[in-house]
């Protein structure tokens, strides 16, 4: 019988993902954007030992030119794994899959990275449904080859750049009383029109992402835009507390649900190879309105104001208030207030910041926050933050 199941990161571990490639008994089918966890690179290579047929596609580059993959490919090369770079059509590949088996498929929002599986907010749905992981197998193989990728009208699955953007849409449109949001880059129009259309009918949107000052200087005209028409209207927009926020995930009515690799942005939906799935499954839903409460009541209304953009992107990140044609004039005083606030409520906490700012090219990205937590839900937290734009 076919199922679904979730993982949700960092609450859950690697230990499952690493036991189903020691499970496996025949194949490995991997697409990955960044991948560089050293658990999981040696259990891919221990798969490929045991005689299983491994095959891995890595995003090459991106935009910038940096390679990240690089080191993992020469390992796999070097065990004779057979690794190619993933599809040239695309300006880079962003899906983040595996197939086990030819029976059981991984669709997640998180790289193989050691700070994905333990520092950020993420999530994979494992399915066995037979349509959905022959879809994800079908698209592998027309990738492998080069070749063309059609699933049709009747696609189960939520591809970029096939149907992502109008089963999103209409994933939005069909809400009826809430709808929770969580994403990195709130800048595609349409899509910024239907959440501002399900808030305006009466729909509770409730949007996380992550600061402004994570985007690039060339995409903060359009990501803050984005933000500041959706909080003109009154829906309530937050940043996570404690936890890097990397997963892309929608909730509507406590009965619907999207999850995948797909940012709410032009260069995902129109130029890049992207994979999310829809779900309704009764377990999986409820696992993700208690995250949904939970990151909500850990997290803080952002602040969108001339003043509050202009602290964060002058003095927390690389500059670039200017675009934004800010007027910082009430800075000083604002500046002076959130001072003594944020001495007030972390008088008991030590923060060590290392900043390493770090420019990159992948699905309009960010800077990563590395964070050494010490997690539970009693929020004991020794914080050490690397930033790097990437996702």
């Amino acid at each position: 019988m076919a199922y679904r199941s979730i993982l949700v990161f960092p609450d859950d571990t690697v230990k499952m993902i690493i036991d189903t490639i020691r499970e496996a008994k025949k194949s490995l089918r991997i697409k990955m954007f960044v991948f560089s966890d050293p658990q999981l690179i040696y259990a891919v290579i221990d798969a490929h030992n045991r005689g299983l047929d491994v095959k891995v596609m890595l995003n090459p580059a991106r935009r910038s030119g940096e390679e990240e993959n690089e080191s993992t490919r020469l390992l796999l090369e070097q065990a004779g794994i057979n690794v190619k770079d993933t599809n040239p059509f695309f300006g880079l590949t962003h899906e983040k899959s595996m197939v086990v088996d030819d029976r059981l498929a991984f669709i997640k929002s998180l790289n193989w990275e050691t700070k994905n599986l333990t520092e950020t907010r993420d999530y994979a749905i494992i399915t066995s449904n037979p349509h959905e992981v022959e879809e994800v197998i079908m698209c592998f193989e027309a990738d492998w080859a080069r070749t063309d990728f059609n699933p049709g009208e009747n696609a189960r699955l939520i591809w970029c750049s096939i149907n992502g953007r109008d089963r999103i849409a209409r994933f939005i449109d069909e809400a009826r009383h809430s709808l929770f949001i969580q994403n990195e880059r709130y800048q595609d129009l349409v899509i910024i029109e239907r959440i501002i259309r399900a808030a305006t009918r009466g729909v509770k949107v409730h949007v996380m992402v992550r600061p402004p000052h994570t985007l690039k200087k060339e995409k903060l005209v359009e990501g803050v835009g984005g933000l500041r028409i959706m909080d003109d209207v009154g829906i309530k927009i937050h940043k996570l507390k404690h936890l890097k926020l990397h997963g892309k995930m929608l909730l509507a009515d406590g009965c619907r649900a999207i999850v995948g690799s797909i940012n709410l942005s032009p260069g995902s939906f129109d130029d890049r190879r992207e994979l999310a799935i829809e779900v309704n499954d009764t377990e999986i839903v409820e696992r993700l309105h208690e995250i949904a409460q939970y990151d909500w009541e850990n997290s803080h209304k952002l602040d969108l104001t001339d003043a509050g953009l202009f602290e964060d992107l002058e003095f927390r990140g690389e500059g670039g208030s200017e675009k934004l044609i800010l007027d910082p004039e009430d800075h000083s005083k604002h500046h002076t207030h959130n001072h003594e606030h944020e001495h007030e409520h972390n008088h008991d906490h030590e923060h060590k910041h290392n900043h390493d700012h770090k420019h990159d090219d992948d699905d309009d990205d960010d800077h990563d926050h590395k964070h050494n937590h010490d997690h539970n839900h009693k929020h004991n937290h020794d914080h050490n933050h690397k930033h790097k734009k990437d996702d």
